[in-house]
């Protein structure tokens, strides 16, 4: 787990590359690799590798990037980790591969010499890599499927830039720092940026599943080499030959291995333990598979002997599997003086990720590096309410909605509308509504800001560039017409949602403490071969079949608790803290029609900022 960047002048008519440029945006990643850095430039001086290091597998000299292979050919710059990466390195050392270490990103080079771009075929894991060819001139850039390592791009018609975060991109001072219409839109209307755009004109973020070439005449159109509405259609089509009575099986196998994988590392592995049954469950796998793993709940002192106090329950299941424990209670008074310091790292908007940074704080402060979380659990077997609100949504509610509301709300602005309708495109020829728009129905569940809000806190010119910008750069993820309705949530969910916002804040906020996120539930292999029996079913309702994965079950207390969460008075903080309180200043907001806390928390984190000036009402 690590920072990379690069910068390609691949143009003949391109600027000489930058050096300075390369260590300052590799350097303002410094918390991403505190343990070492390392930078590397091409024959010709056009092309150049940044990297900081958070040592992880293989601790040696003989981990550290860039990495090139013996002939010099091959230079590699990498984020991430290959959980299959043993398996591989036996299967290259057998037709002749000599290895120099023992590391993942050594085994990445050599499968790259050997299969090229066929090697993405071959990855388990989360990753964003590099890879410099020096006898062609050609950079190979590519990201796991899921999105979990992020990777951005800037291209100016001849020089290639690209970071592990926006913010270090910018840092460097090669790309300008103009906010653009669609991320500021996007941001708004999600509560997180969606992907491929960023909060920043000029810069995008290569989508997950995706790989990227550039060479010395151009940049290369990105191309994908999994999507997730494929594999769910895979899964599904493999779980109808699935005979009644083996789907527990099948997903106690599945995800042991998972965890199993993602317990791969030479430093010590601990798990963030809730009181619910995602981290529960993962917990309890890697206590059967016999590793010793330490387990840690935050709590905060004001929710003792309160429901929303999750310390009792995941203590008790801390019990009930034998492993090593630690509780964690922090005063909300010291949770509000991290606000500033997670405002300043935060590397794009986003009105989530404040919980997560609680828990990293003071898990990294107990001296673990590597953490395993239950992330993605919802969207993989149906925890969250949306799953049954969507379909009625789309049922009921919708066409009064979409005919009412949308047709009467904008009157004064028919461009505004038009743009909207082209944002949110009907499935095939059929008539807009979210009776046979899914994604309709998932804007009007998961929105922070309805689109014809947008003229409350925006200009109508900037709205309607952002809307479409936002409808040209196709941020939804196509959906297969076979899905079924729970695959078809499950595919929104995990590309909207997890993706652009759990998935995204987990990797900055993590890396900001220099610690590393796993989420086995949010694995290729794992989705591959359970995703199916969940849209067909089989499971049962929601998560309760995770109750029957564990040879000796969940204790109580965490099969009966309801589904809450680490709560924080967000509330309060909109009221009381100077940073969050620029919602202040817009008369809307103010308003009693503005009641969400989240649209409030989003304005009042881009009011802050110097480069949004002039763009907000």
């Amino acid at each position: 787990m690590c920072g990379i960047n690069g910068i390609y002048a691949y143009a003949v008519e391109a600027p000489a590359l930058d050096r300075g440029e390369l260590l300052r945006t590799r350097d303002a990643m410094w918390a991403r690799g505190p343990d070492s850095a390392g930078a590397w430039y091409s024959s010709d001086g056009r092309m150049g590798l940044g990297h900081r290091r958070l040592a992880i597998i293989d601790l040696s000299e003989l981990g550290a990037q860039p990495m090139s292979t013996s002939d010099g050919r091959y230079t590699i710059s990498y984020s991430g980790e290959i959980y299959n990466y043993l398996e591989l390195r036996e299967e290259l050392a057998r037709s002749g591969t000599v290895f120099r270490g023992n590391s993942d990103t050594e085994v990445l080079l050599h499968l790259y010499r050997r299969d090229g771009v066929d090697m993405l075929q071959k990855l388990r894991g989360m990753f964003s890599f590099a890879i410099w060819d020096e006898q062609e001139k050609r950079l190979f850039l590519a990201r796991d499927r899921h999105g979990i390592k992020p990777l951005y791009y800037s291209d100016d018609g001849k020089t290639f830039r690209f970071a592990s975060q926006v913010q270090p991109l910018l840092a460097g001072g090669g790309v300008p720092r103009r906010v653009s219409p669609g991320g500021l839109t996007g941001f708004l209307i999600w509560g997180s940026v969606p992907e491929p755009l960023t909060f920043y004109q000029g810069i995008h973020e290569l989508r997950a599943g995706h790989m990227l070439l550039v060479n010395r005449q151009r940049v290369a159109v990105p191309v994908a080499y999994w999507r997730l509405g494929d594999a769910l259609l895979q899964s599904i089509e493999a779980a109808r030959a699935v005979p009644p009575g083996q789907e527990v099986d099948i997903l106690r196998a599945a995800l042991a291995d998972s965890v199993r994988a993602h317990l791969v590392a030479d430093v010590p592995v601990g798990a963030f333990l809730s009181a619910g049954l995602d981290s529960s469950t993962l917990v309890g796998l890697a206590h059967e598979s016999g590793q010793n793993i330490q387990t840690f709940t935050v709590t905060a002192d004001e929710f003792l002997g309160k429901a929303s106090d999750e310390a009792p329950a995941a203590a008790e299941a801390a019990r009930h599997f034998g492993v090593p424990h630690t509780v964690a209670s922090i005063n909300l008074e010291q949770a509000k003086s991290s606000l500033p310091a997670f405002l300043a790292a935060m590397d794009q908007p986003t009105v989530d990720g404040i919980n997560t940074w609680m828990v990293a704080e003071a898990t990294r402060r107990a001296g673990l590096k590597v953490v395993i979380s239950g992330l993605g659990g919802d969207e993989l077997l149906g925890g969250y309410e949306s799953f049954e609100r969507i379909t009625a949504i789309q049922a009921d509610a919708f066409p009064m909605i979409s005919q009412r509301w949308v047709g009467s709300a904008m009157g004064h602005a028919y461009a505004f509308m038009a743009n909207w309708l082209r944002h949110m495109p009907p499935r095939g020829s059929e008539k807009w509504s979210a009776t046979n728009n899914p994604q309709a129905a998932y804007l009007w569940q998961r929105g922070v800001l309805m689109p014809w809000e947008l003229a409350k806190l925006l200009p109508s010119e900037v709205y309607l560039a952002g809307l479409d910008e936002l409808y040209q750069a196709g941020t939804w993820e196509a959906i297969p017409k076979d899905l079924t309705p729970f695959a078809q949530v499950s595919l929104l969910e995990s590309t909207r949602y997890m993706r652009n916002q759990l998935l995204r804040d987990t990797d900055w906020v993590g890396m900001a403490h220099s610690m590393e996120l796993r989420t086995p539930f949010v694995d290729h292999r794992l989705t591959e071969q359970v995703a199916g029996l969940a849209a067909l079913g089989r499971f049962g309702k929601g998560k309760s079949v995770l109750s029957r994965v564990l040879a000796n079950g969940l204790p109580e207390a965490i099969l009966k608790r309801p589904k809450t969460g680490f709560t924080l008075p967000i509330w309060a903080w909109l009221y009381t803290v100077e940073e969050l309180s620029g919602w202040k200043r817009n008369s809307w907001l103010r308003s009693r029609h503005a009641r969400n806390p989240y649209t409030r928390w989003g304005y009042s984190v881009i009011a802050r900022m110097p480069e949004v000036k002039g763009m907000l009402l």
